[in-house]
C-alpha cells in the first residue's frame, strides 16, 4: 500500500483521481484549500479510512510523509484562474517548487498535471508534444498559460539538476460528473444553458474546435503515466484526438437534453484558441493509452450530473 498525495484533490479531476487510487488499494492524503475544488466531490470520501482530508495552499511549504505525489493545484478554467491572476501564477510556479522540493527530500515519484494550453493558440494542427506554443505572454490568459509552462520548466530542471523522478501530462479538454457549474467551460456552460432552457452562448462564428476527453480516460491516463518505465518523462498529450467544432457541441447538448435552448453569437474572447487537437502517438506507444468513451456516451453520463445539482 502507498500513501499518495494529490494536490488540488477536491477538484473536478482530483477528486476522480482519489476514487481511482484508493480503488487500487492505496491511501489517499488529499490536500485542497477548496478556492475553486469543492467539499462536495469528496464527501462520499471522508468515512473511508485509507483516506484524509488537509486543507491547505500549495504556495505554502507542505511537510508530510508520502510515497508519490500528484500535482493537480491550480484553478483550471478561464473564469477561475483570471478571478485572480497573479495567485493563479504562485499556484502554477510557488505551489510546483513547494511539491517538487517535497519530492526531492523524500526521493519519490512526482506528476504535473501540465495542460494543452502551453500550446497557446497553436500554429501547428494537431498538437505533438514537440510543439513549443504560440502564447500570448501579455494577454489575460498568461497567468495559467505561462504558470502552467513555467511549472514545467521547474519540473524539468529538478529532473536535471536534483534526479527527482517526474512525470509531466498535457491534459486537452476534460469534462464529466464533478465539472463546476459556473466555470465557464464549454461543456458545461452548454449543459447548464440548455437544461434551463435558455440561450445558449456560442463565442465567435462556432466553427473554432475543440477536443473532448471523458474524465475517467483522462484519469486512466494519468495513472498509467504516474506508472510508466523509469526513466519516462513526458511530456507526454493526455486527449481525446476527436475534434468537434462548438457548434456541433451545442446541437447534440441540446438533443441529449431535449431543450428549447436558441444558440445566440458573441465576440470571441481574446486568445481564445481556434483549434485544439492533440496528437496521442507518444500515450500510445508508452502508455498503451488511448480514449475509449465517445463524446455522446460521455455527453449523457456528464447531463445526468447536472441535472442532480442544479
Amino acid at each position: 500500500m502507498k500513501r499518495v498525495l494529490v494536490s488540488g484533490g477536491g477538484g473536478f479531476l482530483g477528486s476522480h483521481l482519489c476514487d481511482r487510487l484508493l480503488k487500487e488499494g492505496n491511501e489517499v492524503l488529499c490536500v485542497d484549500n477548496f478556492f475553486t475544488g469543492n467539499r462536495r466531490n469528496i464527501h462520499h470520501l471522508l468515512d473511508n479510512k485509507n483516506f484524509e482530508l488537509l486543507r491547505h495552499d500549495v504556495t505554502h511549504p507542505l511537510y508530510v510523509e508520502v510515497d508519490e505525489i500528484y500535482n493537480l493545484a491550480c484553478p483550471a478554467s478561464p473564469i477561475h484562474y483570471q478571478f485572480d491572476p497573479v495567485q493563479t501564477t504562485k499556484t502554477s510556479v510557488i505551489g510546483a517548487m513547494n511539491m517538487l522540493g517535497l519530492a526531492k527530500r523524500l526521493k519519490i515519484k512526482i506528476l504535473q498535471a501540465s495542460t494543452s494550453e502551453v500550446y497557446g493558440d497553436p500554429e501547428i494542427h494537431p498538437q505533438p508534444e514537440s510543439y513549443r506554443g504560440n502564447v500570448n505572454t501579455l494577454g489575460p490568459r498568461a497567468c495559467y498559460d505561462e504558470g502552467k509552462r513555467c511549472a514545467e520548466t521547474l519540473f524539468f530542471d529538478y529532473h536535471r539538476q536534483h534526479g527527482v523522478a517526474i512525470k509531466v501530462m498535457r491534459i486537452f479538454n476534460t469534462y464529466g460528473p464533478r465539472m463546476h457549474p459556473n466555470d465557464g467551460r464549454v461543456v458545461s456552460n452548454f449543459i447548464v444553458q440548455a437544461l434551463k432552457n435558455q440561450d445558449i452562448t456560442i463565442y465567435g462564428d462556432g466553427k473554432q474546435t475543440r477536443s473532448f476527453c471523458y474524465v475517467d480516460d483522462n484519469i486512466e491516463g494519468m495513472y498509467r503515466l504516474m506508472n510508466s518505465r523509469d526513466g519516462f518523462t513526458g511530456p507526454v498529450n493526455i486527449g481525446n484526438p476527436g475534434e468537434f467544432t462548438m457548434l456541433e457541441l451545442a446541437n447534440l447538448v441540446i438533443e441529449l437534453t431535449n431543450s428549447k435552448s436558441k444558440l445566440v453569437h458573441m465576440p470571441l474572447p481574446q486568445d481564445d484558441p481556434m483549434q485544439r487537437k492533440p496528437v496521442i502517438d507518444l500515450a500510445k506507444k508508452e502508455l498503451g493509452w488511448e480514449p475509449t468513451i465517445p463524446l455522446r456516451e460521455g455527453l449523457v453520463k456528464t447531463i445526468e450530473y447536472f441535472e442532480s445539482i442544479i
